[in-house]
C-alpha cells in the first residue's frame, strides 16, 4: 500500500464514528416526538451505541492480533451496513436502540484496527502525526455530516440518516477489499485464549505510560461528547435553532476539531508527542472554563454554545491524536488489545457524560456548562499528574 492509500482507508474508518453519531444528531429532537418518548429515552440510541462501541473493541482488538487486521477490519464493515440499514427500518424505539448496538459493534471494529494498523507501519512519533493527518480529512465527516443530517431530516425524515450511512459503509468495504492490504506480520494464536487475554491485558493496564495517555483521551473524548449529546436539544429546544440550521452550527463547532489537528502536527514536529497533550490538556480547561462563565453570568446565546463547542473540539483535535499514539506505542506485538483499552475507556468517558446530559436536562444551558468543565479541569488534572510516565 502506498501512505496516502493507508491514510484514506484510515480515515474512512475513523469517519464511521463521527458520521455515525454526527448525521442523526439534528433528528434527536424530532425522535423523541416521533417515538411520544422523552429525550432522556432517546438518549439510548446514543448510550448503548456508546456501550456498544467501548466492550466490543476489548473483542475485536485481541481478534486482530490473532487473525490479522484485513479479515477482522471487512468483518466489521459488514455488520455495520446491515446494522444500519436495520436501524433504517426500525419500527420501534427498542429496535432502534438495539440496531444501533450492533452498528456500533461493526463501526468499533473498524476504528479499533486503523489504529493498531498506524502501530503496524510507524514509529510511535511518526504514528501521531499520521493520525493527526488522518484526524484532519477525518473531521470532513462532523463538520458536513450535521449540516446534510439537517436536510436530511427536513426533507425525508430521520431514517434517511441511516440509508447514508449504509451507503457509505458499502463503498468503503469496497475500496477496503481492493487496496487494504495485511500488515500483521506476526499474528499472536494466544492473543484471543482466555489466559492469554487476561495477561496481555494485565500487562497492559500495569503500565503507566498506558494510563498516562489513555486518560486524558478519554476524558478529551468525554469533554467533546456533551455537545454531541446535547448540543442539539440545547440548540433546537432551548435556544430555538431552526432544525435545518442546527448543522451548520454544529459544523462550525466541530471546525475547531480541523483546527486542533493541524496545530498537533504542527506541535509535534517542534515539541513531541508528551509536551504536545499537556498544551492541548491546558486548552481543554480553559475551554471548559470559559463555557461556564459565559452561561453562569446569564449570557445564554445559540453563539455560546457554538464558540465554547469550538475550543472544546480544538483542544480535543490536539489532545487525541496523541493520546491514540501514546497509549498504543509501547506495545507493538499487543496494538489490537492495547487500541482496543484504550477505546473502550475512552467510550466510557462517553458513556459517563452523555447519560449525565440526558439526567440532568433541564431546559437551560446550565448542565452543559457543569459537565463541560467538570470533564475538562478532570482531563487538565490527569495529563498534569501523569506527565512523568509519558516517554515518547
Amino acid at each position: 500500500m502506498s501512505p496516502n492509500t493507508l491514510i484514506w482507508l484510515i480515515s474512512g474508518c475513523l469517519m464511521l464514528q463521527p458520521l455515525s453519531t454526527d448525521l442523526y444528531l439534528a433528528s434527536l429532537p424530532h425522535l423523541a416526538g416521533y417515538f411520544a418518548v422523552s429525550p432522556a429515552a432517546v438518549q439510548q440510541t446514543l448510550s448503548l451505541f456508546v456501550i456498544g462501541f467501548g466492550t466490543a473493541q476489548l473483542i475485536s482488538g485481541p481478534l486482530s492480533d490473532r487473525y490479522g487486521r484485513r479479515p477482522v477490519v471487512l468483518w466489521g464493515l459488514g455488520v455495520y451496513t446491515l446494522a444500519s440499514f436495520g436501524c433504517a427500518l426500525a419500527p420501534s424505539l427498542p429496535i432502534l436502540v438495539v440496531g444501533r448496538f450492533v452498528q456500533a459493534i461493526g463501526c468499533c471494529t473498524a476504528v479499533v484496527v486503523a489504529r493498531a494498523i498506524i502501530r503496524d507501519a510507524y514509529t510511535p512519533g511518526e504514528g501521531a502525526r499520521i493520525i493527526a493527518k488522518a484526524s484532519s480529512l477525518m473531521a470532513l465527516a462532523p463538520i458536513f455530516g450535521p449540516i446534510a443530517g439537517g436536510y436530511l431530516q427536513v426533507a425525508f425524515g430521520w431514517r434517511a440518516a441511516f440509508v447514508v450511512l449504509a451507503g457509505f459503509c458499502c463503498l468503503l468495504a469496497v475500496a477496503a477489499i481492493f487496496k487494504l492490504k495485511e500488515t500483521n506480520d506476526s499474528p499472536n494464536p494466544q492473543a484471543t485464549r482466555l489466559r492469554g487475554l487476561l495477561g496481555i491485558y494485565g500487562q497492559i493496564l500495569r503500565a503507566p505510560t498506558f494510563w498516562a495517555y489513555t486518560l486524558p483521551g478519554a476524558l478529551s473524548y468525554a469533554s467533546i461528547f456533551v455537545f454531541i449529546s446535547g448540543s442539539s436539544f440545547a440548540l433546537i429546544q432551548v435556544l430555538g435553532v431552526a432544525t435545518e440550521y442546527y448543522g451548520y452550527c454544529y459544523a462550525f463547532g466541530v471546525s475547531g476539531y480541523l483546527s486542533g489537528t493541524l496545530v498537533c502536527r504542527r506541535l509535534l514536529t517542534k515539541i513531541g508527542l508528551a509536551r504536545t497533550l499537556s498544551v492541548g490538556a491546558t486548552g481543554s480547561l480553559l475551554s471548559g472554563l470559559a463555557f461556564a462563565g459565559l452561561v453562569a453570568a446569564g449570557i445564554h446565546q445559540w453563539w455560546v454554545v457554538v464558540l465554547c463547542q469550538f475550543l472544546t473540539m480544538c483542544a480535543h483535535g490536539i489532545n487525541f491524536p496523541c493520546s491514540q499514539a501514546g497509549a498504543v506505542a509501547p506495545f507493538p506485538q499487543q496494538a489490537g488489545s492495547a487500541a482496543g483499552l484504550l477505546g473502550f475507556f475512552t467510550m466510557m468517558g462517553a458513556l459517563l457524560a452523555g447519560t449525565w446530559v440526558g439526567a440532568s436536562h433541564d431546559g437551560t444551558l446550565r448542565p452543559l456548562a457543569v459537565i463541560t468543565v467538570a470533564m475538562t479541569l478532570s482531563l487538565f488534572l490527569a495529563a498534569r499528574f501523569s506527565v512523568r510516565y509519558r516517554e515518547v
